[in-house]
């Protein structure tokens, strides 16, 4: 008979190879999308009973840990070109949508009541609106009693994809942001203050009166944050609404031949919201038989999630998109 203590040793090694066992899955990066897929995640264990581990560490890091193996896949919302996917031997392919907000932390201003021209909102994150009260915010905001406070603006301190579609907004609706400071997942800010994932920036907002920051729709959405009413590529006023977003969506062109690199930001349309973004998932190109379940995992999301993301605030991929990633699955196994 073994002695008491091996015994336990025995049961407690046991338990923790079933429990690595478990793990069937592990992925890595894009904050933005963390609600979603933790919640795929959670209803896929109770199906299949195999454990999905996401952890919500940004784009720049989800990239990092799948080009070294370290995960099974990586979620990124800034989409790499397909010279930079030859390089690293990964696949890529969208998932989901979401929408970034312009939020702020204005006291006495609702939801969807401040309205700030895409210019405006450069202006702000380049540093050369200052003031709540500065004249270029106050001729579109008639009746809002906008302080003599300075705008505290809240971005994001590490590498995200949250951060590429955002610069990727302000690229597209200024040639100064995009001359001085362009698109990335991360930049040289000229102000602000920064915090680590979708969470830290929504910390800081809330935290802060006269702040402003960037941060993925659903964020907002659960913590009950205010945000501004932008404007579409044609110049209409726009609130972040899932049906203005939506709106994006539908015009997206994808290439799967191109790994479906693109951007969807000031789409066409005068109802289309112009910061809309895919999230992406990366995978080995090698390793055939651990992406199959990663597939299984993300094709039972595509099924069976759909209300969940949209609950959450993210809008699902149309049929004929999903239709086009399993297309994509069956020709780079």
């Amino acid at each position: 008979m073994l002695p008491k203590i091996t015994k336990a040793l025995l049961v407690t090694a046991i338990a923790a190879t079933s429990m690595m066992a478990a793990v069937k899955i592990n992925g890595a990066g894009s904050t933005f999308v963390a609600p979603c897929m933790y919640d795929w995640a959670y209803n896929y264990q109770k199906a299949t009973k195999i454990r999905v581990n996401y952890q919500s560490i940004g784009s720049g890091g989800g990239i990092k840990q799948v080009t070294e193996r370290v995960v099974q896949f990586g979620a990124t919302d800034a989409p790499l070109t397909p010279k930079e996917l030859d390089k690293a031997k990964l696949t890529q392919f969208p998932v989901v949508f979401g929408s970034l907000v312009v939020a702020h932390n204005l006291p006495g201003v609702a939801d969807e009541k401040l309205k700030l021209k895409n210019s405006v909102v450069a202006d702000i994150f380049a540093g050369k609106i200052t003031m709540w009260n500065d004249a270029a915010i106050a001729a579109d905001n008639a009746g809002i009693n906008l302080p003599a406070q300075k705008i505290i603006v809240a971005h994001r301190s590490d590498g995200s994809g949250t951060t590429y579609v955002f610069t990727d907004y302000l690229s597209e609706v200024s040639k100064t942001w995009k001359a001085k400071f362009g698109t990335g997942k991360a930049i040289g800010w000229a102000t602000g203050v920064g915090g680590k994932g979708n969470e830290g920036v929504t910390n800081i907002i809330k935290q802060t009166p006269y702040s402003i920051g960037y941060i993925e729709n659903a964020y907002k959405e659960k913590n009950n944050l205010a945000a501004a009413t932008l404007q579409t590529a044609s110049g209409k006023w726009v609130a972040a609404r899932q049906a203005n977003f939506q709106n994006g969506v539908k015009l997206a062109k994808w290439d799967k031949k191109q790994h479906f690199y693109g951007s969807l930001v000031a789409g066409d349309g005068d109802a289309t919201y112009p910061i809309v973004g895919a999230v992406y998932v990366l995978m080995p190109r090698e390793t055939a038989d651990v992406n199959q379940e990663t597939i299984k995992f993300i094709d039972y999301s595509f099924r069976n999630g759909d209300k969940a993301a949209e609950k959450l605030g993210y809008i699902p991929l149309p049929v004929e998109t999903s239709n086009l990633v399993r297309q994509y699955w069956a020709e780079t196994k």
